[in-house]
């Protein structure tokens, strides 16, 4: 038997062991990863300096994903603590009916089972899979990328120490430590023990995992994220929403891509978002439009309005009305993130009942659209699936559900 089937084999008993787990118990692990974290924070970031000295080459954008500094790191310690805090998802009484016939019916919430997570570059992926597997009673097996081989050990060796410290089977946080290929290629054949695989990274990894495996993948491709900015737009707020959209953290997938502009917004209020956007050293590819009022600046190709850039380049599109700002989003958007700045109700309603993405913002910044802001702790990605989760993926969504009928010897007649 391999070392993958042998932890998968695990995974699924430690599973079973973690379904019938106490709600206190999880909770108590997810603190103790916190702790485990904090005790060990030069270790991890010893490695992760390791692990960066080995990526020099790399782009800028993969090295800033792939950083764990002091800020990254406290950041990972607030999501494990937060997720402890969270309303625990399993055994939540979902629907229920009394049934003429006497019988009770309730339809009730369980774990999932066994996750696979399968990802690139970020070493906080292993955190938050880690302590939204525990929160929702699953196994999880993690298998980082090669660059975060090192940062990514230290991280579950720490996890995994939790929790057996809150009794709860070591093996429900499983490591991968290789960086064979052949080892994801094995871990997808093994739909007997593994229930859903999560892959967070590029496109081309994604499709791979999605057509070499028969076990259901939540995907999470590109963010191809758009503002739209109505001519009623409040200047300041459209600055300011652009701005933080775009620059906050420009390496993510909630990351502003594309901005739509009203023909009919005011030109100073054009100027104004071209020039904080210049202020910020963004590159701007405009179309011919756009480039008649702000001509300094590159144009825009076909290709541009299909790509996710994570990095300082925005493409800016001027568009005639809604209709035609929702129709772009529909061709060229991922399903992942768009938003509308407006000062009017009714133009809100119909870029919302109109955009049919994971998340729809009205007067907010894209960068909000993720687990913390919408109130669910660490999640393990954000789904442009539309089955069975959809947006952010936290506790509630690693769940599935079970019926439960209770009778006093109803027959079927």
């Amino acid at each position: 038997m391999s070392l993958i089937t042998q932890m998968a084999i695990q995974a699924r008993q430690a599973a079973a062991q973690l379904r019938a787990a106490s709600a206190e118990s999880r909770t108590a692990a997810l603190n103790l990863m916190a702790q485990k974290l904090i005790e060990c924070r030069e270790a991890v970031l010893a490695a992760n300096a390791a692990d960066l000295a080995d990526a020099a080459a790399m782009p800028a954008a993969f090295k800033k994903r792939l950083t764990v500094d002091d800020k990254v790191f406290d950041y990972m310690v607030s999501r494990l603590q937060k997720a402890a805090q969270l309303p625990d998802p399993v055994g939540k009484v979902l629907e229920e009916r009394l049934m003429p016939s006497g019988l009770e019916v309730r339809k009730v919430s369980v774990p999932i089972g066994v996750i696979a997570m399968i990802y690139e570059a970020r070493p906080n992926v292993t955190t938050d899979a880690a302590s939204v597997a525990i929160k929702s009673g699953n196994a999880v097996i993690l298998k980082g990328g090669s660059e975060s081989l090192r940062t990514n050990l230290v991280l579950a060796q720490a996890m995994r120490s939790a929790a057996a410290a809150a009794g709860l089977p070591e093996d429900a946080v499983q490591f991968i430590n290789t960086a064979d290929r052949a080892a994801v290629n094995e871990l997808l054949k093994l739909d007997e023990y593994i229930d859903l695989v999560i892959p967070r990274g590029g496109k081309s990894l994604i499709k791979a995992i999605a057509e070499g495996t028969r076990i259901p993948v939540l995907k999470h491709y590109d963010g191809i994220c758009h503002l739209y900015v109505a001519s009623d737009a409040d200047c300041r707020m459209a600055v300011e929403l652009v701005i933080n959209s775009k620059c906050q953290n420009n390496a993510v997938c909630n990351a502003l891509e594309t901005l739509l502009i009203d023909a009919a917004l005011p030109v100073g209020s054009v100027q104004a978002i071209a020039e904080a956007l210049r202020e910020k050293s963004v590159e701007i590819r405009g179309c011919s439009e756009f480039r008649k009022i702000v001509p300094d600046c590159t144009a825009a190709l076909d290709s541009d309005w299909d790509t996710e850039y994570l990095g300082n380049i925005l493409s800016i599109r001027i568009v005639r009305n809604i209709a035609e700002a929702i129709q772009h989003i529909a061709e060229h958007g991922s399903g992942h993130t768009d938003g509308i700045i407006t000062s009017s109700k009714l133009l809100a309603d119909e870029f919302i009942a109109n955009v049919d993405s994971a998340s729809v913002l009205v007067n907010a910044s894209t960068r909000l659209s993720g687990g913390g802001d919408y109130g669910m702790g660490a999640v393990v990605g954000i789904s442009t699936d539309r089955l069975h989760a959809r947006g952010p993926v936290g506790p509630d969504e690693l769940c599935t559900y079970k019926w439960v009928a209770v009778g006093n010897g109803q027959l079927r007649k």
